[in-house]
């Protein structure tokens, strides 16, 4: 089986290559060498690799950005998604792509999880954008895959763990403030590209909530990884209104992976299981990386 892969070189791109690379011929691909915003550069892709299936792991996910750059991210979280579904109808491709708990407003009382089929009311240019996203392709693909996930994290790349590092390796005294009032589920991309390869192999379809199992607040998932990666720091919680930030962020992003857990597919973990074992197998690299 043939596997596109778009956004190749992302967190859940790089461990979607690593694994399903055993069992498939990968094709990965990355910018420049696709333009999601041009109709014709994903269509000269999609004809030149001839895919079976086509995993979309690109987005631009910078959430703030997206409210003053909302052109740019429409191109890649919106119209991307349509001209790649379009393109994959009429070459027969199947399609998993992957979305975002941004859809929903985190107006739920917690810690009641957000469920597959559950209302979306995006509260950002982000959210919103994603959402179109699902939509434009499950609109020429029916029977495609949306993977809503959150809170990603990985070895490669910029995310939440790296960046908490970073700051209590620069300054161990210093009280750098943590949001503690949004609530998720840290998801390891190297778990989701597991249950990405699980899918494959199954003839399910539709949307599906894919993340680990439990929640803590960004505060909490911080100090939880630092203890792991015994690395002292003084950080403090905060509220989100001590903390603005441009995009409006969901309080509850809990999610819950009720349509794996319903077919017996589910391969996430706890979100305090994958952290240890992230941290056994890459604490000298994060140290190294994050010292420069």
């Amino acid at each position: 089986m043939k596997i596109l892969i778009i956004g190749s070189g992302g967190q859940l791109g790089t461990d979607c290559v690593d694994i399903l690379q055993n069992n498939y011929e990968i094709v990965p691909i990355d910018y420049p060498q696709i333009d999601l915003g041009s109709r014709k550069s994903v269509e000269d892709v999609l004809h030149a690799s001839a895919p079976e299936v086509i995993i979309n792991c690109a987005a631009y996910t910078a959430v703030d950005k997206c409210e003053t750059e909302q052109e740019a991210a429409w191109k890649i979280n919106a119209d991307g998604p349509r001209y790649i579904a379009a393109c994959a109808a009429t070459q027969g491709c199947r399609i998993i792509h992957i979305s975002t708990d941004y859809v929903f407003d985190g107006k739920k009382g917690l810690p009641e999880p957000y469920y597959e089929g559950d209302r979306v009311n995006p509260l950002s240019e982000y959210g919103k954008s994603k959402l179109a996203g699902e939509q434009e392709t499950l609109k020429c693909v029916p029977e495609a895959i949306i993977l809503r996930t959150a809170w990603l994290y990985s070895a490669h790349g910029a995310n939440f763990l790296k960046t908490m590092l970073k700051l209590a390796l620069s300054d161990p005294a210093r009280p750098f403030k943590v949001v503690n009032d949004q609530f998720g589920s840290l998801t390891w991309s190297y778990t989701l590209a597991r249950q990405i390869e699980r899918l494959l192999d199954s003839s399910l379809t539709g949307i599906f909530h894919t993340t680990s199992e439990g929640y803590s607040s960004w505060y909490e998932a911080a100090c939880y990884f630092l203890a792991k990666m015994a690395v002292p720091h003084s950080f403090v919680p905060c509220t989100t209104a001590e903390y603005p930030t441009a995009a409006h962020r969901p309080t509850n992003s809990i999610l819950s992976n009720t349509v794996l857990e319903r077919h017996d597919l589910s391969v996430f973990r706890s979100w305090q299981e994958d952290v240890n074992l992230f941290v056994s197998q890459h604490k000298n690299t994060l140290l190294e990386e994050a010292s420069v």
